[in-house]
């Protein structure tokens, strides 16, 4: 089973406003125990988003004056324009990242993940299909999927092998062990094995897949050619 952004994200979500100033995003923050949060208007809809790096480079911008050339603050890799207008800013809009990073409620965890590292952030603003904020995604949210059991991955494996495929319950064993998947059995035709591997490496927590798998019937070899084999240690590429 393939676990999507809208099962795992914090539904309450602390927000700001456009005009929320600098201190009062620095309470935000500090009283709820989180370290960035998004900036919305008057509709719901996501503007940007506000980090602890955005404050503590605002503050420590401030806090020199006159002595830029001496110390200078590293923009972490933002633009020297967005660096002064965080060093001017007052209100939740002149700090704020933008655009807002965003993702669908629909969206698989695996791929939430991916736009968070291609992005290089720690948070990721929810919205609907016209944009509103309804969650949000924090890497915590996104790594409790791999911190589930390998029970509750060995069940979900058996699932979508079953249903996906239409799979006898009996016709595969799965073993998992630390998130490795190791299957077992014998399936009807060769070209099935591949299909039951991408359908393991798509469940939530797999790490890897060691395949054992026989076939009855080889029907990638043309007519007449139909001994069964073994495939050992067959391994597909993460997804």
């Amino acid at each position: 089973m393939t676990r999507i952004v809208g099962e795992v994200m914090t539904r309450e979500v602390v927000e700001a406003r456009r005009e929320t100033s600098f201190k009062d995003v620095a309470r935000l923050l500090e009283s709820h125990g989180i370290s960035g949060l998004p900036v919305v208007d008057h509709d719901d809809k996501v503007l940007g988003v506000i980090s602890e790096s955005d404050l503590i480079h605002g503050q420590a911008a401030r806090s020199t004056p006159g002595r830029g050339r001496r110390f200078r603050i590293p923009a972490l890799g933002r633009s020297a324009r967005h660096a002064a207008a965080v060093a001017r800013a007052t209100t939740a809009e002149e700090l704020m990242s933008t655009p807002a990073v965003t993702v669908h409620p629909e969206q698989p965890v695996a791929d939430a993940a991916r736009v968070m590292e291609r992005h290089h952030v720690e948070r990721l603003p929810v919205v609907d299909e016209e944009d509103r904020l309804i969650g949000i995604a924090t890497r915590r949210d996104l790594l409790r999927v791999f911190l589930r059991t390998d029970e509750e991955i060995r069940q979900d494996v058996l699932d979508v092998l079953t249903r996906t495929m239409g799979l006898p319950p009996d016709t595969v064993i799965v073993a998992v062990r630390d998130g490795m998947a190791m299957l077992e059995g014998r399936l009807e035709l060769r070209s099935d094995i591949p299909q039951a591997l991408r359908q393991t490496w798509r469940v939530d927590g797999v790490v890897g897949v060691v395949n054992s798998l026989t076939f009855r019937v080889d029907d990638t070899r043309g007519p007449g050619k139909h001994p069964s084999h073994r495939i050992k240690h067959y391994w597909l590429p993460e997804r």
